[in-house]
């Protein structure tokens, strides 16, 4: 392995506010929203957030020490999922510099929370996350609608076969149990992606990203026997996944899909494949105020405090150009995005029923 020396900042990929030369419907809102100090950081705020999640997280496991061998300790584990994903939502303000002005303090705030707190390559999903807020839904642009186990558009569902049709044809259904293998599917991803990255990249997070697994693992099995270890480990890591995937589901799914050669311009390519989810102080503790896409992604570099200020602004500006601006209930909003996923499963029968009179008697 190569020295684990920090890469330099101009390296790192960060998820940075647009050109406003975009568009000029753009660049008047950003200039409302500049003029609000809405853009401004909140490092009292996110003093205060770091600190009570890193103190829950020593609570955690302090308290997994504590209760021993014990079937109790799934108690433990569903509160360590809890802290987790709280966790990943930090990392994910840090990935858009929303905590620090400092593009190196951001990152190494990122690979604490992301590669050592939770075992999540914090460069592998920059990356990613960057391509989805370029293109957001976007045919053959969007990495989050490219996904091998859940289809989004017509032609996917219909161009697939075999086992993949079948989970295709009953998404909507299986959509939250597959949940449960999200984390799995991003410590899989992130081992892969720092097996082929830069080896300045890679020394760093794999260092961090290895000590997050060792004691991981160690903790655990040092405490519980093998049965309960094992149990511990899927009910914490599945109740992560399933926490932090629900906190992404509700933002585009059932939303417009653009083709590759959409020219719709920046601001309104953000807010019609968006979907906010309204709801009081909880609703934004629970969503790590991800409950605000549409301004999240319009403003990505926003502190997460200042999305629900700049909420009614935006509302309000997309009114009076005529531009949808979508928002639903929490359950209403699930609702929505497992519609569209089984209105996709759906043409999944029809390309077989189709095959299958092509085929003939």
């Amino acid at each position: 392995m190569h020295g684990a020396s920090t890469p330099s900042a101009s390296q790192q990929p960060v998820i940075t506010q647009p050109d406003p030369a975009r568009g000029t419907e753009y660049a008047a809102l950003l200039r409302q929203v500049r003029q609000a100090g809405l853009l401004e950081r909140r490092h009292r705020y996110y003093a205060w957030k770091i600190t009570i999640t890193g103190l829950l997280l020593a609570a955690g496991w302090a308290a997994f020490v504590l209760v021993g061998n014990s079937w109790w300790q799934l108690a433990v584990a569903v509160f360590l999922a809890v802290v987790f994903t709280q966790m990943g939502f930090i990392g994910h303000d840090a990935g858009h510099r929303q905590i620090l002005g400092s593009r190196r303090g951001n990152y190494v705030l990122g690979v604490l929370h992301g590669n050592l707190g939770i075992g999540l390559s914090y460069g592998w999903w920059v990356s990613k996350h960057n391509r989805h807020h370029a293109h957001p839904n976007t045919e053959g642009a969007d990495p989050d609608i490219m996904l091998s186990v859940v289809a989004f558009t017509a032609a996917q569902a219909r161009l697939s076969k075999g086992v993949t049709r079948l989970i295709f044809r009953y998404q909507a259904y299986l959509f939250f149990p597959m949940l449960l293998l999200e984390a799995i599917s991003i410590h899989i991803a992130s081992i892969r992606a720092l097996a082929t990255r830069a080896p300045r990249h890679r020394a760093w997070e794999a260092a961090l990203l290895g000590s997050h697994l060792a004691g991981y693992l160690t903790v655990i099995l040092l405490v519980l026997p093998p049965v309960k270890a094992a149990t511990f480990i899927l009910a914490q890591q599945g109740l992560f996944g399933l926490y932090l995937g629900c906190s992404f589901a509700p933002n585009h799914k059932g939303m417009p899909i653009l083709s590759a050669a959409d020219g719709t311009g920046y601001l309104r390519r953000q807010v019609l494949t968006s979907r906010n989810v309204h709801g009081g102080w909880l609703t934004d503790l629970v969503f790590g105020g991800l409950n605000y896409q549409i301004e999240h992604h319009l403003f990505p570099s926003m502190p997460r405090p200042n999305l629900r200020r700049s909420q009614a602004l935006t509302a309000a500006f997309c009114q009076q150009r005529d531009i949808p601006y979508c928002q639903a209930s929490v359950a209403g909003s699930y609702a929505q995005a497992l519609r569209h996923l089984n209105a996709v499963g759906r043409l999944t029968r029809l390309a077989t029923e189709a095959g299958s009179a092509a085929i003939g008697p």
